[in-house]
């Protein structure tokens, strides 16, 4: 379990299923508390017993069975309401409100930010919480990494990832899942001679041999070192052939290569 404040947000995160991260957050000015997607339910209302929290909201981010497998357990036990994308609202049984790019979602007095990420899935959305400088990002980021695209196109998909570059190089990235060391192994084949990525790679190996979890992550980190942030560097496109392509053309074929590797 990991336990960080960011001013008045308290994120608590821990491991779920097989790799993913379930991330409850409470507002401590009104004591307000919500997950961040639902992928194990039994595992959240062991923590959020532990905490002596009560569950006020859930905020989907996307459809998929490790991220809103357990909104009806924790709704019927808990009373939270369920706040899904708009885009896949069809697909998530139980909500309350669906939300679209634009959207505000209050959490007692803090307020996150609804951005439509497209790419992994066609309605995915992450939360961003401006004031505090964290968003959660679900399946559209990991530490050296992206979603798979399951849905989108490349062109979408870069332009999802194009919003979250455009963040604060300090904003914090919470991701879903603990990707991130195999994530290393297939980024330096792109970008060999990159020194913040060996860097990234170096640390994210200490931390998995400790046992610890390698997210959050600092965007202006990502920036420098996730090849899937940085289809618009002219040596990410150099080193794959492609000197005249367009970023999300770069993308596409970064995206093509870790599907194969």
């Amino acid at each position: 379990m990991i336990k960080n404040e960011h001013g008045p947000l308290t994120v608590v995160q821990f491991p779920c299923l097989d790799d993913n991260y379930a991330f409850l957050l409470r507002d401590e000015t009104s004591g307000k508390v919500a997950a961040v997607d639902t992928p194990d339910a039994d595992a959240i209302a062991r923590e959020l017993d532990r905490l002596g929290w009560n569950l006020d909201y859930i905020l989907n981010t996307h459809w998929h069975a490790d991220h809103v497998g357990g909104n009806e357990a924790l709704k019927t036990r808990y009373g939270a309401e369920i706040i899904a994308p708009h885009g896949e609202g069809e697909k998530i049984a139980h909500k309350d409100r669906m939300v679209k790019e634009g959207d505000d979602v209050a959490l007692g007095d803090l307020t996150a930010r609804v951005v439509e990420t497209p790419g992994h899935t066609l309605g995915h959305i992450i939360y961003v919480f401006d004031d505090q400088k964290v968003a959660f990002v679900a399946d559209t980021v990991f530490s050296l990494g992206c979603g798979r695209m399951f849905e989108g196109t490349p062109e979408v998909f870069w332009q999802s990832l194009d919003k979250i570059r455009a963040l604060p190089a300090d904003t914090v990235l919470y991701c879903a899942h603990e990707y991130s060391a195999a994530n290393a192994a297939f980024a330096v084949t792109i970008e060999p001679d990159n020194p913040s990525l060996q860097t990234r790679v170096a640390e994210i190996k200490a931390l998995r041999e400790e046992g610890k979890a390698t997210v959050p992550i600092r965007l202006g980190d990502e920036l420098e070192a996730n090849p899937f942030l940085r289809a618009d560097v002219p040596i990410v496109a150099a080193n794959m052939g492609l000197h005249d392509a367009e970023a999300y053309e770069v993308f596409g074929e970064v995206r093509r290569r870790k599907d194969n590797f």
